[in-house]
C-alpha cells in the first residue's frame, strides 16, 4: 500500500528524533503540577530513540533522580542529566550548593529563575502567564547576580569559578538580557566554556543584537518548544525562523520546556516542532543540529555515529 503524505512525514519526524537531546524537561515530582514524572519522561524518550534527557526543577537538585533512573534502566540507552537552579530553595546564588551539586554530577547550573528579580518584576500583574505551584509557597526573595553597584557579585564569581572548574554548563535562567550579558562576559573571562541562554524571547527581553552579543561570547541560544507548540503557544513559525537566523543554526538548541499541565508531553512537543520546521523547508541536516547535535556538544557527549565527526567540546 502506498504511504500517505502524512505517514511519510511522521516517518521523517521519527527518523530525525533518533538521537535527539532534550535539555529542558519539566517532569515531576515537583511543587508545580506535572503531567508526567521523570520515569515516564525517560520511557517516552527511549521509545523515540532519544540520546539524552536533562531534568529541570526550579526548587531542587535533580541529579540523584537522574543517576538512579539511568542505573535502573540501562537497557533504555538514554543518558540522564540534571542540575541545580539557584533560587531561594537552594539558598539563592549559593556557592556551597553549587559545589555540592557539581560534586555529585550536576551537568548544569541555572542562574535564578523563579527567584530572579527580573522574573518577579515581569510577573507583577501577569501571574497567570507562568505555571503556579500546587499550593502557595513562601514569597520569593528577589535575587540578582550583580551587586548594588551593578557589578557581578562575589558570590556569583565564586559560582562561575566552580562551574568553570567542573566544565559544567552555566544557564542564564531568568536574568534580564543586560544582567545576563554582564554575567556571561565575566563567566567567559573566568573560564566557563559552556554557556546556555534560556528562552531569550520570553522574560529575558533579548533583542536581536543581544542574541548576537551572547553568541559572540560563546553562548548557545535555547528556544523552548512549549512557546510554539500547544494551546499556550506565543510565537509563530516565522518567529522561529528569524531567531534561528539571528543566532545561527550552529548556536541554536531546541528543548521542550514541557511537562506542565494543559500542555503536550515533551516528546509530542518535539514532534510538533520538527513537523513545523519541515513544513518551513528547514533542511534535515539543520534540524539534526537543532534537536540533537548542538545539545549533545554542549553536554560534552562524544560525537554520535554518523554525526560527521563534530567534536564534543563547546
Amino acid at each position: 500500500m502506498m504511504s500517505t503524505p502524512s505517514v511519510e512525514r511522521d516517518a521523517e519526524i521519527a527518523e530525525l528524533l533518533v538521537g535527539a537531546v532534550d535539555l529542558h524537561c519539566h517532569s515531576g515530582p515537583a511543587a508545580m503540577p506535572r503531567i508526567l514524572d521523570h520515569h515516564e519522561a525517560l520511557l517516552d524518550c527511549a521509545a523515540a530513540g532519544f540520546r539524552a534527557l536533562l531534568y529541570k526543577d526550579h526548587f531542587y537538585l535533580g541529579v540523584a533522580h537522574a543517576a538512579i533512573l539511568e542505573k535502573l534502566f540501562p537497557e533504555l540507552g538514554v543518558k540522564l542529566f540534571s542540575g541545580i537552579a539557584l533560587n531561594n530553595a537552594s539558598g539563592g546564588i549559593n556557592p556551597h550548593a553549587v559545589d555540592h551539586a557539581l560534586a555529585i554530577g550536576a551537568r548544569i547550573v541555572w542562574l535564578p529563575t523563579l527567584s530572579a528579580a527580573n522574573h518577579i518584576d515581569q510577573m507583577l500583574g501577569h501571574a497567570s502567564t507562568f505555571p503556579k505551584t500546587a499550593r502557595k509557597m513562601l514569597d520569593a526573595i528577589p535575587l540578582r547576580a550583580t551587586d548594588a553597584n551593578g557589578q557581578v557579585s562575589d558570590a556569583t564569581k565564586q559560582v562561575l569559578d566552580l562551574v568553570a572548574e567542573a566544565d559544567a554548563i552555566l544557564a542564564g535562567g531568568h536574568l534580564d538580557a543586560a544582567e545576563l550579558i554582564k554575567v556571561f562576559e565575566e563567566a567567559k573571562r573566568r573560564g566557563v566554556n559552556r554557556l546556555l541562554v534560556n528562552h531569550p524571547g520570553y522574560l529575558i527581553g533579548c533583542t536581536d543584537d543581544d542574541i548576537r552579543a551572547l553568541v559572540g561570547i560563546g553562548a548557545y541560544i535555547e528556544h523552548s518548544i512549549c512557546m510554539w507548540i500547544g494551546g499556550k503557544a506565543r510565537f509563530t513559525a516565522a518567529d522561529m525562523l528569524h531567531m534561528i537566523e539571528v543566532a545561527g543554526v550552529d548556536r541554536t538548541i531546541l528543548s521542550s520546556d514541557l511537562g506542565q499541565q494543559n500542555a503536550p508531553r515533551p516528546l509530542e512537543g518535539f514532534r510538533g516542532m520538527v513537523r513545523m520546521l519541515l513544513d518551513q523547508q528547514v533542511s534535515k541536516p539543520d534540524l539534526r543540529k537543532l534537536v540533537a547535535t548542538n545539545a549533545a556538544t554542549l553536554l560534552g557527549l562524544e560525537p554520535a555515529a554518523g554525526s560527521g565527526g563534530q567534536t564534543a567540546t563547546a
